[in-house]
C-alpha cells in the first residue's frame, strides 16, 4: 500500500451500518492497524457514544482519563499505530453515557475538533449503528470524504443496510463501498466453507446500488478472541484468511482516493467583508454538486457541476426557508408570510453545512435555515453564462 500525500484535513472517513451485530467496530478496528501497518497516518473517533467499544478492541487501557496538550486540546490514546479518541475514555465502564442530543453533538465536535490529532492522513468515526442524530450530526458539520457500510449476508441486515446508504447519498456522503461481514466459515479441519447467514449479499447489495464492493471478511473465531485480548487479527493472525480481507479493504479504500470535490468545505463566509469566502471547485457533470458561489447586489450567484449557473435574490431565498420557524415540519405549510419580508433584505453569512447543504442567516436576524443543494438546484433564478 502506498502511503497518500500529505493532506490537512485529513480524509475522514465513516464507517456505518444500518443495524448492530455486524461487526462494525471490529472493522473499524482492523481497517485502522492495516492502514498503520502500511505507513498510514490514521486516526479513529469512537462515535458510538452510548456504546463505545474500540479502546477494548485496540486494549487501550480506560482508566487513566486523557491528559490536555500545551495547546488546550486532549491529547489521543495511541495503540498499535493507532490514534483514538472514545467515550470509554472520559466515563467509567459500569457508568452509562446517559444524554441527550445536544450534549452527544457536543461531544462528537469535542471529538473532532479538540483532540490534538497532529498530521493525519485519514481519521476513521466509528459509528453508531442506524441512521439517526449521531449520524445526521457528523454529516452536517464536518466534510465526510467518504462512508463504508458494513452489513452480514443475512436479508435483513441488506434491507436495513440499503437505507444507512440512502441516508448517506441524501447528505452527498460519496459511498466508498460496502463490506460484507460474517461471510462464511471455514472449517478448521477439513476446510469446508459453511455461509451461515447466505452468500454473496453484500456483493448483490453493492452491485444493485451502484457502489464498490470492498470484499469480504470470513468468520474466524479468533477475530472474538483477538478484540477480546486488544490486539486486533491484523496484527495477532496476519496471514488469516479474515486478516488478509481486512488488508485487502483497506488497500481498496485508500487506492479509491478522495471523490470528486465540489466548493470546498468547511468555510463560513462574511460577505460584509469577503472573510471565509470558500474556495471554488471545478465542474464534473454532478448537477447536484455546488462547485462556485458568488454574489453581487442582485443575489448569489450559485455554479452546479452540470455547468448551469444561477442567480438568486435575497428575498427569494428567505422566503423558501424551509425550517421550523418558517413552515410547519408534519404538513409543509408555510408559517411565514411573504408579505412581511423586506424587498430589501440582504444575506448576511453563509456557511457549509456538511457536503451537502448551505445555512444562511439574513438582515432581519434570521440564520435557522438549512438549503439542500436539491433545493437550490431546484429554485427557479436567473439564469447567467458563469460564476
Amino acid at each position: 500500500m502506498t502511503q497518500p500525500d500529505t493532506v490537512t484535513p485529513p480524509r475522514m472517513i465513516a464507517i456505518s451500518s444500518g443495524k448492530g451485530g455486524v461487526g462494525k467496530s471490529t472493522v473499524t478496528a482492523n481497517i485502522a492497524v492495516a492502514l498503520a501497518q502500511a505507513g498510514v497516518r490514521v486516526g479513529v473517533v469512537d462515535a458510538d457514544i452510548y456504546g463505545p467499544s474500540i479502546p477494548g478492541m485496540l486494549g487501550i487501557a480506560t482508566d487513566a482519563k486523557p491528559q490536555m496538550s500545551p495547546n488546550g486540546l486532549v491529547t489521543p490514546a495511541q495503540a498499535h499505530g493507532v490514534k483514538v479518541i472514545s467515550m470509554a475514555m472520559l466515563s467509567d465502564d459500569n457508568a452509562p453515557a446517559i444524554l441527550r442530543g445536544p450534549m452527544v453533538t457536543k461531544y462528537l465536535q469535542m471529538f473532532v475538533k479538540q483532540v490534538d490529532w497532529g498530521q493525519l492522513d485519514v481519521l476513521l468515526l466509528d459509528l453508531p449503528p442506524g441512521t439517526g442524530d449521531i449520524q445526521l450530526t457528523l454529516a452536517q458539520a464536518f466534510p465526510l470524504s467518504g462512508a463504508v457500510v458494513v452489513s452480514t449476508p443475512q436479508d435483513v441486515s441488506l434491507k436495513i443496510a440499503r437505507r444507512g446508504l440512502r441516508m448517506m447519498e441524501q447528505v452527498n456522503v460519496p459511498i466508498l463501498g460496502v463490506v460484507e461481514n460474517m461471510s462464511g466459515f471455514t472449517c478448521p479441519t477439513c476446510q469446508t466453507v459453511t455461509h451461515i447467514f447466505h452468500d454473496g449479499g453484500g456483493e448483490a447489495i453493492a452491485e444493485e446500488l451502484g457502489v464498490a464492493f470492498l470484499g469480504k471478511v470470513p468468520l474466524d473465531p479468533a477475530v472474538v478472541d483477538s478484540g477480546d485480548e486488544g490486539t486486533p487479527l491484523v496484527k495477532a493472525a496476519p496471514d488469516s484468511p479474515a486478516a488478509q480481507a481486512y488488508r485487502h479493504i483497506a488497500q481498496t479504500i485508500m487506492d479509491l482516493g478522495p471523490d470528486a470535490v465540489g466548493l470546498a468545505t468547511p468555510f463560513a463566509w462574511t460577505l460584509a467583508d469577503g472573510s471565509g469566502k470558500p474556495e471554488q471547485g471545478v465542474a464534473d457533470g454532478n448537477g447536484g454538486r455546488l462547485v462556485a458561489l458568488d454574489h453581487d447586489t442582485a443575489g448569489l450567484t450559485f455554479g452546479w457541476g452540470d455547468g448551469r449557473a444561477q442567480r438568486l435574490s435575497p428575498r427569494d431565498l428567505r422566503i423558501a426557508c424551509r425550517c421550523a420557524k418558517c413552515r410547519d415540519e408534519v404538513t409543509g405549510k408555510r408559517l411565514l408570510d411573504p408579505a412581511t419580508v423586506s424587498l430589501d433584505i440582504a444575506v448576511t453569512r453563509i456557511w457549509s453545512v456538511g457536503n451537502y447543504a448551505l445555512g444562511l442567516a439574513f438582515s432581519d436576524g434570521h440564520d435557522t435555515g438549512i438549503y439542500t443543494y436539491k433545493q437550490l438546484h431546484a429554485m427557479q433564478g436567473a439564469e447567467v453564462e458563469d460564476v
